[in-house]
């Protein structure tokens, strides 16, 4: 068999398993008719004029890219602004900006971790956390999700010198929060260093949306902060917070920050925007937590299969993969955009529809929402 046939009868095989398992993913355009129940914009900034504005003004001052890295010369006035202003948001003091979540998470595990190092993962931490790990080298151990007493047992059968216990803030799929206070115990416990990637926190929870963690915990006690930009802040990018130290070895050794184009100068000046509007207009999250409250009580009221989420992501617990895709293709002839996540997102069996809830939707949207959901509910008893 010639060598790009072999490749092709590869990717096809591969395909061929995927499609049989109902797990291939499809792209879908956006459609501005559509009720939107499936993105991360928690606060509706995305489309905020003044967010919108001061993208487009960034833009006509400073270009629509930075043209190089941060370390040639694509860092602008505008990125030391953002930097300082995440900085005391979360009460650290530094902060580094990274072109997405993704790429933050994997520059800051390669950058501190080595063979030499062991890594603590909640079970049901982000891809992009697992994938840091791995590009490290280190070793890597999963505990329990939420689970304390598991990681005090791991972390205490191990040699390790150097300890890093990783955890999401709030848990993407299951819209669950981290035991924040128990993770700094038993990290203190054991000498190890502890690292949450807040990234559907920030924005959201908190008393001026500074996360699951925000100024509560200190640098001594969560040494390292991850946060996204492109969720309740409605831009894009990431951004690490720590101390002094720690910010300087990331910029000096995190292979995604070095080797990346900055970010745009004016997704930049929009991201300061967004942040000054979370900070001085705390209602965006009163609305939100009404929806939530709203939307849940509703739920249960009809028997819908909800998880325990207390915040803007509530999961559908549905099971099998046909049944996830059937609900949400319903949905979607109904005008409203939902996520159906499966395998291997998630694990076996534990296929859900994951709603998104925003402070841009009316009640009449959540309304609407929760009949279809009704429907759909009816049709399978």
């Amino acid at each position: 068999m010639p060598v790009s046939e072999a490749w092709h009868q590869r990717l096809a095989n591969a395909r061929a398993v995927r499609q049989h398992a109902r797990q291939w993913r499809t792209r879908r355009t956006r459609q501005p008719h559509l009720v939107n129940f499936a993105d991360n914009d928690y606060l509706g900034l995305a489309k905020d004029p003044r967010v919108q504005a001061a993208q487009a003004e960034g833009a006509r001052r400073f270009g629509a890219g930075a043209s190089a890295s941060h370390l040639v010369n694509g860092h602008h006035a505008l990125h030391d602004d953002l930097e300082e202003a995440l900085a005391a948001w979360t009460g650290r003091e530094r902060a580094v900006l990274f072109s997405t979540g993704y790429m933050a998470n994997l520059g800051v595990l390669q950058a501190l971790a080595d063979t030499h190092t062991a890594i603590f993962h909640d079970r049901l931490n982000h891809a992009s956390l697992l994938d840091g790990s791995a590009l490290s080298g280190a070793r890597s151990r999963r505990y329990h999700h939420n689970d304390s007493d598991d990681l005090s047992r791991l972390l205490a059968r191990s040699r390790c010198t150097h300890k890093l216990v990783v955890s999401d803030g709030v848990f993407s799929m299951d819209g669950d929060v981290a035991d924040i206070e128990a993770l700094v115990r038993v990290s203190q416990q054991h000498d190890a260093w502890l690292m949450i990637d807040d990234a559907h926190g920030l924005g959201v929870i908190g008393n001026n949306g500074s996360g699951c963690v925000g100024t509560r915990w200190g640098s001594d006690q969560v040494p390292i902060l991850v946060g996204t930009l492109g969720k309740a802040l409605g831009t894009a990018g990431a951004f690490v917070a720590g101390d002094a130290q720690l910010i300087d070895h990331l910029t000096q050794f995190a292979r995604s920050y070095i080797y990346t184009t900055a970010q745009p100068p004016g997704v930049s000046a929009a991201t300061l925007e967004a942040l000054a509007i979370v900070q001085r207009e705390p209602e965006h999250r009163l609305r939100l937590a009404r929806h939530i409250d709203y939307f849940r009580e509703e739920a249960l009221r009809l028997n819908l299969p909800l998880g325990e989420s207390r915040t803007p992501i509530q999961p559908l617990y549905l099971g099998g993969e046909s049944r996830v895709l059937q609900w949400a293709e319903q949905l979607y002839q109904a005008g409203i955009d939902v996520g159906a996540i499966r395998p291997p997102t998630v694990p076996r069996d534990e296929s859900r529809l994951r709603i998104t809830l925003s402070a841009r939707h009316s009640r009449r949207d959540i309304d609407r929402l929760l009949e279809t959901l009704a429907a759909c509910h009816l049709e399978a008893l």
